[in-house]
């Protein structure tokens, strides 16, 4: 890669154009898009266009859009060329997408016409320059009137140090803080990650994940970008069937996904075929016969997903153990890496082939990991790790910069996770999180939330605890739920009666499953889904055990969503 890690995004920029300009770069599927040698004149013209309107290096430039070609020229535009990215979740609401662009001090924004109007009358009116991402067209602002504008700064310019993006992310604690990721650290971890797993000029990347996300930013814009491959992108959501089509299409040999896509397929698609019938119920519960059932249900998604898929990356969140050991029974070329929005964002990784059931793989080359406050009898501490790929620390937030590191300059994730004799790192959860049982035990609340969400009544839970007991909040599958309860009766039950039957039994099948510590004492439905992050983690904070059902809390009875903002 000619060292490129060593490097700028604005050294990435001329490699790739240098060696691939005739490749295909970014495409809408049937649509429009850029070659190598397209997008690096679309990137030269659009921070031209920004110097024209007063730009500078250091400014702060918002960039809030769907997934397009355009979003991968607004963002090298300028981060390549001494600016600043601030790149926003469509997702974000109106009041916090205000408040990331006055926090950030942004002069600029790159907006998509689909989200402009989450832009704000009093956001709007604190920027300069407001530009359309869909043409480029101007919406707000006035070009320079009298001098002609500074040249663009040179490749030498632009130091490895520089602040390439600031990324705003509200997380699974409501606390949202800005993100500061310099050349440095986004390049390092391009080179950690083209080691874990090597990228080629014929890879075809089919992106899911939102770009203003790191975990797409870095893996699925930068890490193409230096090996010559394409990426293409949907244009409308990616419906169940819109999804199928794409596949089928592009022909992907790359996706990165959040645990909640797969899951979902496995539970809607693969497992209702494997216990369709009672002889296959049977079959699937006896090792060997299920091995040879999951191979086949493994190769059949695989041609689903195209015929040559070779990597797809799961990351962001826990992945279901159950869903994790069919992948891995059916031989399908998945892995799970981990990593932060702090650490640009990978820490370890491990290739398809070489993935252990449970584990996110060995730390990736050029960044160390330690475990702090180990406890010395389950080996398993607070993960921390340094290296050129993390973060300074969070934008005009020095109080929570320093909080975030040791005395000595260790990043402290606030993930828990043990280390097996090779190295191989697993996460056990938050520790933020974490429940301390009558007897002192750490109780991991997301390890047994994963044999909740193995029961097929339920879709999604959270563990908590009340006055002192284990509570499983549990949104069961909508679809089950109904068809179990409207299902006619031999005992002539009621519906009460009947979910009260439903609670019993996922207690008795979970209780038998978990240690005696974990353990739970009711399970409270919820009706609607959990709230998630960009990258389907829960929002936590809005269940804990001092939260009502109506989200309130139950001291002060104030909505507990405010802490998201």
């Amino acid at each position: 890669m000619d060292n490129v890690h060593q490097q700028s995004l604005r050294a990435l920029l001329e490699f790739s154009f240098t060696r691939y300009q005739d490749n295909p770069f970014l495409y809408f599927i049937d649509g429009a898009g850029y070659t190598y040698g397209e997008f690096h004149a679309k990137a030269y013209e659009t921070a031209a266009l920004l110097s024209r309107y007063g730009l500078r290096k250091g400014d702060m430039v918002g960039l809030l859009s769907q997934n397009m070609p355009n979003w991968g020229v607004a963002y090298f535009a300028t981060a390549a060329f001494g600016m600043i990215s601030v790149p926003m979740l469509p997702d974000f609401s109106e009041s916090e997408i205000k408040h990331i662009l006055k926090h950030s001090e942004a002069r600029a924004l790159f907006v998509s016409r689909k989200l402009l109007h989450k832009v704000l009358p009093k956001a709007m009116d604190r920027l300069e320059t407001v530009i359309c991402l869909d043409d480029f067209s101007i919406i707000k602002g006035e070009p320079l009137a009298s001098a002609a504008p500074a040249p663009l700064p040179s490749e030498e310019e632009i130091r490895p140090d520089d602040l390439a993006a600031v990324i705003y992310t509200s997380g699974t604690t409501g606390s949202s803080k800005g993100v500061m990721l310099s050349h440095r650290n986004l390049c390092a971890n391009l080179w950690s990650t083209e080691d874990a797993r090597p990228s080629f000029d014929w890879d075809v990347w089919l992106s899911l994940l939102p770009l203003s996300h790191t975990l797409e930013c870095s893996m699925c814009l930068l890490l193409p970008m230096q090996a010559g491959a394409s990426v293409y992108y949907i244009e409308k959501a990616p419906t169940p069937s819109i999804l199928m089509n794409a596949l089928a299409k592009v022909r992907p040999t790359t996706i990165l996904s959040v645990p909640l896509i797969i899951e979902k397929v496995y539970r809607s698609a693969v497992l209702p075929k494997l216990t369709a019938s009672p002889l296959l119920r049977l079959m699937h519960r006896i090792p060997p016969l299920r091995k040879m059932m999951h191979r086949k249900a493994g190769k059949q998604l695989f041609e689903k997903f195209g015929g040559r898929i070779r990597f797809f990356g799961i990351g962001g969140a826990r992945l279901d153990p159950e869903v994790e050991r069919f992948l891995l029974e059916a031989r399908f070329p998945y892995a799970i890496g981990y990593g932060l929005t702090e650490t640009s964002p990978l820490i370890a990784a491990a290739p398809p082939e070489k993935v252990r059931l449970g584990s996110t793989g060995p730390v990736v080359k050029g960044v160390e990991l330690q475990l702090l406050d180990k406890d010395p009898k389950t080996g398993v501490g607070e993960i921390a790790v340094k290296g050129d790929n993390v973060t300074r620390g969070y934008f005009k937030n020095p109080e929570a910069t320093a909080a975030a590191f040791t005395e000595d300059g260790w990043f402290k994730t606030r993930d828990l996770g043990c280390l097996d004799r090779d190295g191989w790192l697993y996460i056990k959860g938050r520790s933020s999180s974490t429940i301390i049982g009558p007897s002192g035990e750490n109780i991991y609340p997301e390890e047994v939330e994963s044999v909740i969400n193995s029961h097929e009544m339920v879709s999604e839970s959270v563990v908590t605890s009340r006055k002192g007991r284990l509570t499983a909040l549990v949104h069961f599958d909508s679809e089950k739920l109904k068809a179990f309860l409207e299902a006619k009766d031999e005992f002539k039950r009621t519906t009460q009666e009947k979910l009260e039957h439903l609670k019993k039994e996922i207690l008795d099948y979970v209780n038998q499953k978990v240690s005696k510590f974990s353990r739970i004492s009711e399970i409270d439905p919820q009706e609607k889904e959990f709230e998630k992050t960009a990258t389907h983690k829960i929002k936590r904070y809005l269940y804990d055990g001092s939260k009502t059902k109506d989200g309130k809390d139950s001291k002060s009875g104030k909505d507990s969503k405010s802490k998201e903002r």
